[in-house]
């Protein structure tokens, strides 16, 4: 009715229901079935995808802060807090959320709350400098099935350390289980022969199979030709008797002076066919490989072995004779695939070169087709390259890796300048140009591309969610009699001294004399791709430059960061990722790429996240305190974020 002509009545009804309306509680989001996160990787096969759907792409604008837990190492660990990365990845079972600080720290906190359960110190000496600063990606949940239920260290947490010891704690305790080795400790790395003690570490997470525990390392890179072996150990899950060993150069027969070949990223299991799954390292030195002519043995492969006895089933090598430091650095991914209408298990492997190999699962044999494709030349002296190098045919390569010096990036025609006059002084040929006395391009740099942070996989929709980092390093070769030299007059840059070889070397990221990359935007990104047929669905910058340089985003819109960590996805849709160099945990449509909310963090969250259901309740927590090596905010917090209510 015309307004003038409205009753009182009407007037005082329509006033009281817009009131009422006004005073409503919102719709109240339903209780969910409890869903644990167990593993690393969410399950046993590392796929970081979840079924709980209570959040969804609808009200994930809704998720706040639910909790947040301090492990207390601002306060007490000083300047070793910068040199340290929190890239934890909690997991839940047996009623508890289990998480390791950067120096090893082990907590197992209340679900719902945060509220700390038990904490385990290993007190490892914070005083020495490791390879890849204070990491600890994770820890092993176990339940003993010949123990009763009650009895001590029936459920088992398994952690590795920096100092690299293995650790087996009660689950429910947390204190050390005293028939395991010794106090409940074994050495993880038996007889590694180093020449400083902080020379080797431990930083992804154990596996359990069958009973036996499988541990990897990381080793210092471009120290020396002859390095300490690089082998993978297996103990028993109940006393800490060594089961086996299986070094990637001395297993294959390689005839090599080398060592490393190492796995230092995270491993997958495959109980049923009762594998575990290897992603191996570059043989040593990283960049110049004289003294280890041939392919070199099962470096850089994704190695299945099995879990019982350490034999090899099958091995697939994603790069030949690697002079780039292009190691398998992510979790294989177990999960079906189906291409061309064929589905088969797979494991689906991302590398640093922004590629991505999806093979049998029963004998390694490329689902996607594989090409060995003509790759640049002429080494340094001595060195012998493989002719050819590895290429899927499908999906295209996620990250560039060709750059024109006239394609160099800066604010400014002088920034810019600078960019392309460093460009255009090395060798730059593309992917895998061999590096050089003069300094050789690498693109991607040594992060990436992929790296520890692997990828999501929606088994049912056939979808991978992948990050990649794109960034320049430069590699220079220095004769071995100038490698000192050169040291002393650039003590801020990572100089190598390769003993034993012909060369030492120098790797630096190729930045504008005002700090931004000298490769053109995106640095870091998100991709979905379709292992149907490889195809690309979509492609979004990843992070922002907000904490690295403060109201810097106002010029740099869509240019992304590089990014450490890795995505989740979930059944309703969403992709959770941090990885980015600002304080964000975000959640992208997992259908179109588009940002649906974005939570701030205390610090960097260069780490995964994970999710699970609790008290029918779901929860998505990330561990929030800054990567040393990135430059993003120091922290030392867990937090959780849920739906109000």
């Amino acid at each position: 009715m015309p307004r003038s002509a409205r009753s009182p009545r009407a007037a005082l009804f329509v006033s009281t229901a817009l009131a009422l309306a006004a005073c409503s509680p919102a719709p109240r989001t339903p209780p969910a079935a409890d869903a644990g996160w167990a593993y690393y990787g969410g399950d046993q096969g590392g796929r970081r995808f979840s079924a709980a759907a209570q959040i969804t792409p609808a009200n994930v604008k809704r998720l706040k802060p639910a909790w947040s837990y301090a492990t207390g190492d601002l306060q007490t660990k000083g300047a070793a807090l910068r040199k340290a990365s929190f890239e934890a990845t909690p997991i839940l079972d047996g009623g508890r959320l289990y998480v390791c600080t950067p120096f090893n720290m082990a907590v197992a906190l209340d679900p719902g709350t945060g509220r700390e359960l038990w904490r385990f110190d290993p007190k490892i000496d914070t005083s020495l400098r490791y390879p890849n600063s204070f990491v600890c990606r994770g820890v092993a949940y176990w339940r003993d099935p010949s123990a009763p239920p009650s009895a001590p260290c029936a459920e088992r947490v398994f952690m590795a350390t920096n100092d690299r010891r293995l650790f087996a704690l009660d689950a429910a305790t947390g204190k050390a289980c005293a028939g395991f080795g010794k106090d409940g400790a074994v050495d993880a790395v038996p007889g590694a022969d180093l020449i400083r003690p902080a020379g080797a570490q431990v930083t992804s997470a154990p596996v359990v199979a069958g009973g036996v525990v499988v541990v990897g390392s990381s080793i210092d890179d471009n120290q020396r030709v002859k390095e300490t072996s690089g082998a993978v150990h297996a103990f028993d899950a109940v006393t800490g008797a060594p089961r086996w060993s299986f070094d990637p150069l001395a297993s294959a027969g390689a005839d090599v002076t080398a060592g490393a070949a190492n796995v230092w990223a995270p491993m997958s299991v495959d109980a049923a066919r009762g594998l575990v799954f290897l992603p191996t390292s570059s043989a040593s030195p990283d960049f110049y490989g004289a003294q280890r002519p041939g392919n070199d043995g099962y470096a850089n492969s994704v190695v299945a072995v099995k879990a019982a006895t350490g034999e090899v089933a099958w091995a697939f090598q994603t790069s030949h004779h690697d002079v780039w430091d292009y190691d398998v650095p992510a979790q294989p991914t177990l999960g079906q695939v189906t291409y061309k209408g064929v589905t088969r298990p797979a494991v689906i492997q991302t590398t640093k070169q922004g590629l991505i190999f999806t093979l049998d699962r029963d004998t390694g044999a490329p689902i996607i087709p594989v090409e060995e494709r003509p790759v640049p030349q002429g080494g340094a002296i001595g060195e012998r390259l493989s002719p050819t190098q590895p290429f899927p045919i499908a999906p295209e390569p996620l990250a560039p890796s060709r750059i024109k010096p006239d394609e160099a990036f800066g604010l400014t025609p002088w920034d810019r300048g600078a960019c392309r006059k460093a460009i255009a002084g090395a060798r730059n040929e593309g992917l895998y140009t061999p590096p050089s006395v003069g300094g050789t391009i690498l693109y991607p740099f040594t992060g990436g591309g992929s790296n520890w942070g692997g990828i999501a996989y929606d088994e049912a929709r056939g979808i991978a969610y992948v990050n990649t980092s794109s960034a320049l390093h430069k590699v220079t070769l220095i004769p071995a009699d100038k490698v000192a030299a050169a040291k002393a007059a650039e003590p801020h840059l990572e100089i190598g001294p390769n003993a034993g070889a012909r060369y030492g070397m120098k790797r630096e990221v190729l930045l504008s004399p005002l700090g931004m990359p000298c490769n053109p935007p995106p640095w870091g990104v998100l991709s979905a791709v379709d292992m149907h047929d490889g195809k690309v669905l979509w492609r979004v910058p990843l992070g922002t430059t907000r904490d690295l340089a403060p109201g810097s985003q106002l010029l740099l819109r869509g240019v992304g960061t590089p990014n450490f960590g890795g995505p989740i996805v979930t059944a309703t849709g969403l992709v959770f990722i941090g990885a980015a160099l600002d304080d964000y945990l975000r959640a992208f449509d997992a259908a179109t790429g588009k940002e649906l909310w974005r939570g701030r963090l205390p610090a960097g969250g260069q780490a995964t996240p994970m999710t699970y259901v609790w008290k029918g309740r779901q929860y998505v927590v990330i561990a929030a305190g800054g990567h040393a090596k990135s430059g993003s905010r120091t922290g030392d917090q867990v937090v959780a974020f849920a739906l109000p209510g």
